[in-house]
C-alpha cells in the first residue's frame, strides 16, 4: 500500500493552483456540478431543476424533524435511481457503527456517527442493508478547491437519489478535514438522499453539510492516491481517472 503523499508534495500541489483554484473554489463549494448546460447539483434527485424539485422548496424542514427529535421524516422527492424502500422513521443504530466499503479499487473503511446524525446513519444504513450502493460508481472527484471523492448515486451522474430527502443534521460549526464522511446536497436545505463525499484533504466548505463519520487511515491513503492520479478528463473536477466502483457496503 502507498503512503500517503509527503507534505512537500502537497505544497507543490498547492502551489500550482493559484488563480485557477479561485473559480474552482466558487464551483465546487456546493458541491454542484459546473460545465454542464443543465446544472445538475451534487443531489439532485429529480429532472427538474433544484427550484421547482421537492428537496429544492424545503418542503422536509416544515414539519420540524431535526437531529435528536427521536424520529427522522424521509419525504418522497421523486423516483427511485434505484429500487430501494424508505428507511424506518426511528433510528436502528446508535453510537458508532462501523461499515466497510469495498470498491474496485480497494477497501474504505468507515466509522458512521448514529449519535451525531441519527437521520443521516439512519438513512445510510437501510439503503446499505438494502444493497442499494452495490455496483455503482463513485462518479465524481475533485482535485482543486475541495478534495473530495463522491458517489452514492446508482445512475452515476449526479442527478439520482433514492426517491426520499434526508434532513440536515447540522451544529453550524461543521468542518472538513481529511478523513470526513459527509452528505453532499443541493443548495437548499434539507436536500440530501443517498449521495455522500469522502474528504482526502482539508477542504474549506461551508458548515452546510451533515458530517456523519470518519474514514480509516487505510481507507484515506487510498483516496489520497485516487486523488493523486487526477480525473480523467484532466481538469479538477471530474470521473476519477481510476475507477472507483462500490462493490458492496457491509455495516456491522
Amino acid at each position: 500500500m502507498r503512503t500517503r503523499p509527503a507534505p512537500r508534495v502537497l505544497a507543490r500541489r498547492a502551489a500550482t493552483r493559484p488563480l485557477a483554484a479561485v473559480a474552482v473554489v466558487a464551483c465546487l463549494t456546493s458541491l454542484a456540478a459546473c460545465g454542464s448546460d443543465e446544472e445538475p447539483t451534487a443531489e439532485d434527485t429529480s429532472a427538474a431543476s433544484p427550484a421547482t424539485s421537492e428537496s429544492a422548496s424545503g418542503s422536509s424542514s416544515d414539519d420540524g424533524s431535526a437531529a435528536g427529535s427521536g424520529s427522522c421524516d424521509y419525504p418522497q422527492d421523486g423516483q427511485p435511481a434505484k429500487e430501494v424502500d424508505p428507511p424506518e422513521t426511528t433510528p436502528t443504530v446508535s453510537g458508532e457503527v462501523s461499515a466497510d466499503v469495498a470498491t474496485s479499487a480497494g477497501d474504505i473503511g468507515l466509522t458512521l456517527d448514529a449519535d451525531a446524525a441519527p437521520c443521516t446513519v439512519n438513512s445510510f444504513v437501510s439503503l446499505a442493508e438494502q444493497g442499494y450502493f452495490d455496483g455503482t460508481t463513485c462518479h465524481r472527484l475533485t482535485t482543486e478547491g475541495i478534495y473530495v471523492l463522491q458517489c452514492g448515486d446508482p445512475t452515476g451522474t449526479g442527478t439520482g437519489g433514492p426517491g426520499y430527502t434526508i434532513p440536515d443534521e447540522l451544529t453550524g460549526e461543521e468542518t472538513y478535514p481529511a478523513g470526513t464522511l459527509a452528505m453532499a446536497k443541493t443548495m437548499y436545505p434539507d436536500s440530501g438522499g443517498s449521495q455522500f463525499f469522502m474528504v482526502y484533504e482539508e477542504s474549506p466548505l461551508p458548515p452546510d453539510y451533515t458530517v456523519f463519520g470518519t474514514i480509516d487511515d487505510a481507507g484515506l491513503d487510498l483516496l489520497t492516491e485516487i486523488g493523486d492520479e487526477g480525473t480523467d478528463n484532466g481538469t479538477g473536477d471530474g470521473a476519477p481517472a481510476t475507477p472507483v466502483d462500490i462493490e458492496s457496503v457491509t455495516v456491522g
